[in-house]
């Protein structure tokens, strides 16, 4: 069943207006439609869809909460940070960045919070 079913992220902001204008200013993206007050849902490539959400739960999640496949990071990480947009450098075991850009045997990733603290990703397969 559910696997024939569409799917979408859910993000949560503690300022939806803020959330609104960082997902506008910097990532190029208007809603698509408003849904109840305090929420936006917004609809990226093949129909893929994403709502954002007024809680005050937002950034306290400490791992990738939604993700976009690119073809091309480079061009869309310096389109980005053009846009002001900081990507995160990490250090872990199984995870290593260089200038943003982490290198596995399936393509590269990248990752930048939003303006709410989520950890957002762009990932381009080999």
């Amino acid at each position: 069943m559910l696997g024939d079913s569409n799917i979408m992220a859910v993000l949560p902001a503690k300022d939806i207006n803020r959330a609104k204008d960082f997902y506008r200013d910097k990532l190029g993206i208007e809603p698509s439609e408003s849904m109840e007050e305090g929420s936006y849902m917004y609809t990226c490539g093949q129909g893929t869809r994403f709502l954002l959400y007024q809680t005050d739960n937002a950034g306290t999640a400490k791992n990738t909460q939604m993700g976009w496949e690119s073809d091309n990071l480079e061009a869309e990480m310096a389109e980005l940070r053009g846009r002001g947009v900081v990507f995160e450098d990490y250090d872990f075991p199984g995870l290593k960045t260089e200038n943003g850009v982490a290198t596995a045997s399936w393509g590269k990733a990248a990752w930048f919070l939003d303006s709410e603290g989520n950890i957002i990703n762009i990932a381009q397969r080999s």
